[in-house]
């Protein structure tokens, strides 16, 4: 699931006053009074009008809570911690001593929303249907209502959190009469969830408790999900009690909290990159496509200047190994690979392409056979911490002579090239893996089999970049075949050096995660001291354990 895909920061341009018509018939949610007979209000990163689509396959169109509050996997993955997984529908599961059959295990007297049962053929049916069929999947059987076994053709161990914790458990009851996943819109959906869906509109839609949930139905009645198409409505909003819970790049967070009524957070987790069209063969074009184009820009850049200026300071360091650091730390082959350069270094960018055969024109900037190099950088217009970021990534490319024309776009004109590939360069936010290991990173992002043709969408992974390396692959495959911590840190070590080299995503810096939730109104939040979920509305599931959790403090 492209979790990073919903963190977003919209246009600061008018909208609080629409969204309070909308939201006007609910109680300021600054009083306690009544707390526990409205609704939940959040702000999950949807821009207006919002799409009605529940399909849990159409991860850039989908309203946000599909991913969660009404579909599930079969566990959650807390990817801030290192324990075990928790059991959604899932009870246990174990792998053979090879790593090519794994048992899963249901929990028994499981609902769907709509009051049929949910049993092991439900499981069998998802992971065989669409894009959840694993290449490698032989068989998958069931042996009772409550028992799963599914053979592969390759061992597994290393894809236990995407195959369990990303993969969306749906009814076969209703999806074996769906032809066609890729244009399904789902307006009524059937889940396992915590909620299911009450009403639906273009500027906000409403979930209700599941009375079937395993756990019974949560004690937050309705959650409402609104879209907003200003980032500095969302603040305001939330400073006069309109909204109860956002995920957003807030520059002054102090301004927010001062009332006492609203709690923040702020989880540096996720990388913010130059996603790169890397590969020439898979029909990118541009001088992006050239390493040595890559490898000047990555070194031309001041990550220290565009932190400060561009995410407030509240940004951590990426990693251009991709490893989340500390968490991943043992599995980091090399120091120098703990953190991207924070410095520019133009003359050592020039150097590079000089070697490459690149020269300067009468104006500074470098090329080859006449054509200077010139490429395109966008953002998704409002998204303020990318658009500023990209604006100071073109002034310090200019300056070791490298044209980058910075520019915003629509929402849809962002994901539309991305997906297709038809793009030279995009800032964009790689999520991190849910465990603490960085496998699902380099198996998602670099291998070529989460790739496609320029012109075609990835369907099994989120390798936009289109990057293709023979030793990436094998040495994701090694990793993904063993549990034997020795062999799997020299396959990572053989990925961190190549695309550490390569630099299809050119590491920026490593998101500041801002959350902000009203913890007057509502009890049983994240803390400091039980951090069991991430307190992001945007994350898929994360959000709904999260929402399992709260309890109206008038119920208290």
């Amino acid at each position: 699931m492209h979790d990073n895909r919903w963190r977003k920061v919209l246009p600061l341009v008018a909208g609080a006053a629409a969204l309070a018509l909308t939201l006007g018939g609910c109680a300021p949610s600054g009083s306690s009074t009544g707390a526990g007979e409205r609704p939940i209000r959040i702000w999950s990163g949807h821009m207006t009008p919002i799409t009605n689509n529940f399909s849990p396959f159409a991860v850039d169109t989908a309203t946000h809570l599909t991913f969660g509050a009404i579909y599930e996997p079969l566990f959650f993955f807390n990817q801030l911690s290192a324990e075990e997984p928790v059991g959604l529908l899932g009870d246990s599961y174990e792998f053979s001593e090879d790593g090519t059959v794994l048992t899963i295990t249901i929990k028994p007297g499981l609902k769907w929303s709509d009051g049929e049962d949910l049993t092991a053929e439900d499981v069998a049916f998802s992971l065989g249907y669409g894009p959840n069929l694993d290449p490698d999947q032989v068989s998958v059987e069931t042996s009772d209502d409550t028992t799963v076994v599914v053979t592969y053709a390759t061992p597994k161990f290393t894809s236990a959190s995407m195959i369990l914790g990303s993969t969306w458990i749906i009814p076969e009851h209703v999806w074996a009469d769906i032809e066609d996943y890729t244009t399904e819109t789902n307006p009524e959906p059937v889940g396992s969830g915590p909620y299911k869906l009450k009403s639906f509109t273009d500027a906000a839609y409403t979930l209700e408790a599941n009375p079937e949930f395993r756990d019974g139905a949560p004690a937050v009645a309705e959650v409402q999900d609104v879209g907003i198409d200003s980032n500095q409505s969302s603040e305001d909003l939330l400073k006069t009690g309109k909204l109860d819970w956002v995920g957003q790049f807030i520059a002054n967070p102090d301004g927010v909290t001062a009332n006492g009524k609203i709690s923040t957070m702020n989880q540096q987790q996720d990388p913010t990159v130059i996603m790169t069209c890397a590969n020439a063969e898979l029909g990118c074009t541009g001088a992006q496509t050239d390493p040595a184009v890559r490898q000047a820009l990555n070194i031309a850049i001041d990550r220290s200047a565009i932190g400060t200026k561009a995410f407030a300071g509240l940004a951590g360091e990426a990693s251009p190994s991709f490893a989340l650091m500390p968490r991943d730390e043992k599995w980091l082959s090399d120091q120098k690979l703990a953190t991207s350069p924070q410095e520019p270094d133009a003359a050592a960018a020039g150097a590079i392409l000089e070697a490459a055969g690149y020269t300067k024109d009468g104006e500074g900037f470098y090329g080859k056979d006449g054509t200077a190099i010139e490429l395109d950088l966008f953002s998704p217009d409002g998204w303020t911490d990318y658009n500023d970021a990209a604006k100071l990534i073109s002034a310090q490319a200019a300056e070791a002579g490298i044209r980058v024309n910075a520019r915003t776009v629509s929402d849809a004109e962002y994901w539309t090239p991305i997906s297709s590939g038809e793009f030279q360069l995009a800032l964009y936010g790689l999520t991190q893996s849910l465990v603490a290991d960085p496998y699902s990173n380099y198996d998602q992002y670099f291998s070529t089999a989460a790739t496609a043709k320029v012109g075609e969408d990835p369907l099994k992974g989120q390798n936009y970049s289109r990057y293709s390396n023979a030793a990436v692959d094998a040495a994701v495959a090694a990793a993904g075949a063993t549990q034997d911590e020795a062999i799997k840190q020299g396959a990572y070590t053989a990925i961190q050096a190549e695309i550490a080299s390569d630099l299809p995503y050119i590491p920026v810096v490593l998101n500041a995660s801002q959350s902000f939730f009203n913890t007057a109104d509502f009890t049983g939040w994240p803390t400091e001291g039980d951090m069991y979920a991430a307190p992001l509305p945007y994350l898929s599931t994360a959000s709904a354990v999260v929402l399992t959790h709260l309890s109206p403090a008038s119920k208290k």
